[in-house]
């Protein structure tokens, strides 16, 4: 990448980084960085982010913590940044770069008449509402210097601005996590918000969208999307990501798609 995203010393933080998207940011990103950077990778699968670790050149720091995100309190997300970078480190980063991609697509087989698990509801929603404000709040708060120009990539979809049958809890998690991050770019003008929608990715998740989704509309969609090989790599929609980020044509919280012009 001959022009750079970020520029001086940079903390990156990638959640999700364990496969398929994340991967792929953390790659990509972490690859632009300036020498002294440092990366960070959270997921759960502690083997599987260190294959992604060890993607990134040598030039930059990486740790991993393995961690269900939709479990950490405030104070144990505090903890394994801090772990990563000390108070005194955190003044010498020029700029801090946050991506909020982990998340699941729930259950995709019922309607939204059949969703009245309340502990159903509860554990989508906080690993995919509620831990990325948690964590974004946490980050703010440990990289407060007004000197460090501030990142927040939000992995939004398509399904957050439009319904989808037998997506209910996809769905409106996307779009009350969109949401929350459009107030966050209100709140904090001097933070540069991107809520990113990737376009449908060959990952695991639209498999499962692909075999189990319960409206027989959307599932023949969804197959004929696999069979007929017009799903993204993660190649694609990350090289899209970053010229994106290059252009800065986007308002701060904005949500851009993957085939937006």
């Amino acid at each position: 990448m001959s022009e750079k995203i970020f520029s001086g010393k940079t903390f990156l933080l990638v959640t999700g980084a364990s496969q398929g998207i994340g991967r792929k940011i953390a790659e990509v990103l972490g690859s632009s960085l300036d020498s002294g950077s440092k990366v960070l990778l959270l997921a759960r699968n502690d083997e599987n982010l260190k294959e992604t670790a060890n993607k990134l050149p040598k030039t930059v720091s990486v740790d991993c913590g393995s961690v269900d995100l939709s479990k950490a309190t405030a104070n144990d997300l505090k903890g394994i940044i801090k772990n990563c970078v000390s108070a005194n480190d955190v003044k010498q980063f020029n700029e801090v770069v946050i991506v909020h991609n982990a998340g699941s697509v729930g259950d995709v087989t019922q309607l939204t008449t059949d969703m009245t698990d309340l502990d159903v509801w509860r554990s989508y929603y906080d690993l995919n509402v509620f831990s990325p404000a948690v964590l974004n709040g946490v980050i703010m708060e440990i990289f407060k210097e007004k000197s460090i120009k501030k990142h927040v990539i939000n992995i939004t979809s398509l399904c957050g601005i439009q319904p989808m049958k037998s997506l209910g809890f996809y769905c409106t998690g996307k779009a009350a996590r969109e949401m929350f991050f459009k107030v966050f770019a209100e709140e904090y003008p001097e933070v540069d918000v991107l809520n990113y929608s990737p376009g449908p990715v060959e990952t695991d998740m639209l498999q499962i969208i692909a075999n189990d989704v319960g409206d027989r509309d959307v599932k023949a969609s969804f197959q004929d999307m696999r069979k007929n090989a017009k799903a993204l790599t993660t190649d694609q929609t990350i090289k899209r990501l970053t010229e994106v980020l290059l252009s800065k044509k986007y308002k701060s919280g904005d949500h851009v798609d993957y085939f937006d012009e």
